[in-house]
């Protein structure tokens, strides 16, 4: 299928990228959604991972990646968590992001393998995550991503 000319100028598919990444965020955020603006939240994450397909880099879709895998494990569902989390981990170590991303990645493989209700693959994960955050070199990142880890159950 040959694709016609994007419409959208790259300015503004960056800027919709990041607002709709704050938004999913505001959401994600909130104990009390109810089942629309769960659905809101999961379109909201798409459609953020889309734009930064058109206006950003390796580093933009593998987040986008990280933040979809997110919104799925918070909404209880495994399989594309999942899905979601590689695609973040292989956008990161094929472009060699930072070891915090990669870090990331295996923070969401984590997560939907405990949505899964998969320790053993939980545990691996989780190793890995921080295994490989111990090295990151910035003091807050290495907080951030530890405080994350200890939520996953």
């Amino acid at each position: 299928m040959r694709r016609r000319a994007d419409p959208i100028d790259k300015r503004l598919h960056r800027k919709l990228a990041g607002d709709l990444f704050n938004y999913t965020w505001s959401l994600l955020d909130r104990q009390d959604r109810d089942p629309e603006e769960n659905d809101e939240m999961l379109h909201a994450a798409h459609a953020s991972r889309y734009h930064w397909g058109h206006a950003g880099g390796p580093l933009n879709r593998s987040i986008g990646e990280w933040q979809i895998a997110r919104v799925y494990a918070t909404l209880g569902r495994a399989e594309p968590a999942g899905y979601h989390a590689r695609r973040a981990l292989e956008i990161a170590q094929r472009h060699r992001l930072s070891r915090f991303y990669r870090a990331y990645a295996y923070e969401a493989l984590a997560r939907a393998a405990s949505v899964a209700g998969r320790p053993r693959e939980r545990d691996r994960y989780l190793r890995a995550a921080r295994r490989i955050g111990a090295t990151v070199r910035d003091a807050d990142d290495r907080r951030m991503l530890l405080e994350d880890l200890a939520t996953i159950r």
